[in-house]
């Protein structure tokens, strides 16, 4: 009899066993996080160079994307008759989900390939095997610093995000749409409730640790060469975004089932 291959069955199977794989860099990832001694000068070295390749797309991206979020929330609440509640429809548009979702392109887009080809020129240098052989733990002196780096790149993005689209939404919507100053700076009260700057906040967090993750192991088992480089800087993007996406929904699902909406 014939042997039969399936590629949607084999396609399958290779997407689970990398998630699988994932998940255990993950556990692996948390576990040597709290070894010793802990790699503070790495952690210090990637949190500058991650900053340094997102902190200005970032803050180029928030202006216009504050803009937008403020000029169309603004013109719908306009043909409603409720212009009092602009600031505060802008403000959780921006906070709650537009921050988080600017964070995580340009984390997974420009920190995470960074990372990717990083650690896949390492590998296919043969220095990850080299540090293997010489009883040194690449998990814990390359990959956590760069997660951890990660996330704390990412959080404070969320915060620089969350700032400069409130500031430019304010600017075009008092500019622009003739709107009020003093009834958009007091609707933040009648709608915004901490809880959503923290789940912006969580949000960014989570995000960061993902990227992190998948980045690195992209970058530990690339295929050979620099074209397996590449490719792998490009499915570290394309998976992250994916993932990022869906673990957005999911926060905002678990979010406005566990806190209440804040009445007018």
């Amino acid at each position: 009899m014939a042997k039969t291959s399936n590629p949607i069955a084999r396609s399958g199977t290779a997407a689970l066993t990398q998630a699988g794989n994932i998940v255990e860099l993950l556990v692996d990832v948390a576990r040597n996080t709290f070894r010793r001694p802990f790699q503070f000068r790495e952690f210090i070295e990637q949190a500058w160079f991650i900053a340094s390749v997102t902190i200005l797309p970032t803050a180029l991206v928030a202006i216009p994307f504050g803009a937008v979020v403020s000029l169309q929330t603004g013109s719908l609440i306009k043909q409603l008759g409720a212009e009092s509640f602009t600031g505060a429809a802008s403000v959780l548009a921006v906070v709650q989900q537009g921050s988080p979702i600017v964070v995580a392109l340009l984390i997974a887009g420009a920190a995470g390939s960074a990372v990717t080809a990083d650690l896949g020129s390492r590998t296919i240098r043969e220095e990850i095997d080299a540090m293997r052989v010489l009883g040194i733990d690449p998990v814990q002196r390359l990959v956590v610093p760069r997660v951890l780096a990660m996330i704390l790149v990412a959080l404070l993005l969320n915060g620089l995000v969350s700032v400069i689209g409130i500031a430019g939404g304010y600017f075009f919507n008092v500019i622009l749409q003739d709107g009020t100053p003093g009834a958009y700076l007091a609707s933040f009260g009648t709608l915004a409730q901490l809880p959503d700057l923290w789940v912006g906040e969580l949000k960014a967090v989570v995000f960061g640790l993902i990227a992190g993750v998948i980045a690195s192991y992209k970058g530990l088992h690339p295929n050979p060469g620099p074209k397996g480089v590449g490719e792998a800087v490009n499915q570290t993007v394309v998976i992250t975004f994916l993932i990022l996406f869906f673990a957005n929904l999911i926060m905002t699902l678990v979010y406005l089932q566990v806190v209440p909406a804040k009445g007018a």
